[in-house]
């Protein structure tokens, strides 16, 4: 029998970099760099490589996003394995989540040690990634899981993961649900199934425009602390452009507070431009009807703020930016994050 075709795109990040001169560690490696540095892809896929861009994740823009999207739509693989760089992927796979169709497997890795150390982990990871996405468990049911984020023998749903950790090997988790699945002697051991109903509600409303726009509509992501009386949020409201932003996401206290004293600034901005509040913590469920007072939940959402659900304010902003682009009217935005709890 014939291997899986898999083809990886490789976007840059730490596990393609390489020490320069100085000692420090530079952009370098491509695609080609990566596979030949786990021979054992060879006898698991028919593997064919291609470098989209060497940068690191936090220089990624969301028009590359979404060329990628389209080029892994247009792909005619098996399955697509994308690696990029740690700090942005979280955001990266659910942009990638929201704008694909889930007709093969997609699998997103990286590394969180560079190549030159001695436990580097980008070799394992793009292994288990290409293993992952060859798995009957995943190439029986594309559709039933979406993207997949595996690092250090986890496996992730795109909408789930988060990065909870800016160094460690371990910094990847999914604090509300837990990994899909896990590596266990190079085996997939399965765990559990995402809940897809509320990306699949999200997409058939953004309809088939959300992949095909070259911009990006501006959100304004805010986040608030002890004692924050809403400086930033007036800033834009005395702007005559709202300082060119479209929407905003605030990333707001417990289960959707804010200090009393932004209380009145943040109705305000809501009735200005679209305004979603997401949990500070990292996502949901949040409170919808438990405490009262001019900044908890039960008012701000009388005062017209959207509320975000379970998503982690990350992807809320993604969500939110992608609907605006898709022209989805305002009256409709609750109903489009009222989906995710």
């Amino acid at each position: 029998m014939s291997l899986p075709r898999v083809s990886i795109l490789a976007l840059g990040g730490t596990i393609a970099t390489r020490r320069d001169a100085t000692g420090a560690m530079q952009m370098g490696l491509g695609a080609d760099d990566l596979v030949a540095a786990v021979p054992g892809l060879a006898g698991i896929a028919t593997i064919r490589a291609e470098t989209l861009s060497r940068v690191g994740s936090h220089s990624l823009s969301i028009a590359q996003i979404r060329a990628l999207a389209r080029r892994i739509e247009a792909d005619d693989a098996d399955a697509v394995v994308v690696t990029q760089g740690t700090d942005t992927l979280e955001e990266t796979a659910f942009l990638l989540d929201l704008l694909g169709e889930s007709r093969k497997p997609l699998v997103v890795t990286a590394a969180m040690r560079n190549p030159a150390l001695a436990s580097a982990d980008g070799p394992g990871n793009l292994l288990a990634a290409v293993r992952l996405a060859v798995d009957p468990w995943v190439r029986e049911r594309p559709a039933a899981l979406g993207p997949l984020v595996v690092l250090l023998d986890q496996v992730h749903a795109a909408a789930d993961v988060v990065k909870a950790h800016p160094v460690r090997i371990d910094a990847f988790t999914s604090p509300q649900t837990g990994p899909l699945a896990v590596f266990v002697e190079g085996r997939v051991v399965p765990l559990a199934f995402p809940v897809r109903a509320a990306m699949e509600r999200t997409r058939a409303m953004l309809g088939p425009r959300r992949r095909d726009s070259e911009s990006h509509a501006p959100v304004a992501l805010l986040w608030l602390g002890l004692d924050d009386d809403g400086a930033l949020v007036e800033a834009m409201l005395r702007a005559p452009d709202l300082l060119g932003y479209r929407g905003a996401v605030i990333a707001a206290m417990g289960g959707g507070h804010a200090p009393e004293s932004m209380a009145s600034r943040l109705g305000r901005l809501a009735k200005a431009l679209p305004t979603v509040v997401a949990a500070r913590s990292g996502g949901g469920p949040m409170l919808r009807e438990t405490y009262a007072g001019p900044s908890a939940e039960i008012e701000l959402r009388r005062a017209g703020l959207i509320w975000g659900g379970r998503l982690h304010p990350l992807k809320a902003r993604l969500l939110l930016s992608t609907a605006l682009d898709c022209d989805v009217p305002p009256r409709r935005l609750p109903e489009l994050f009222d989906a995710w709890g």
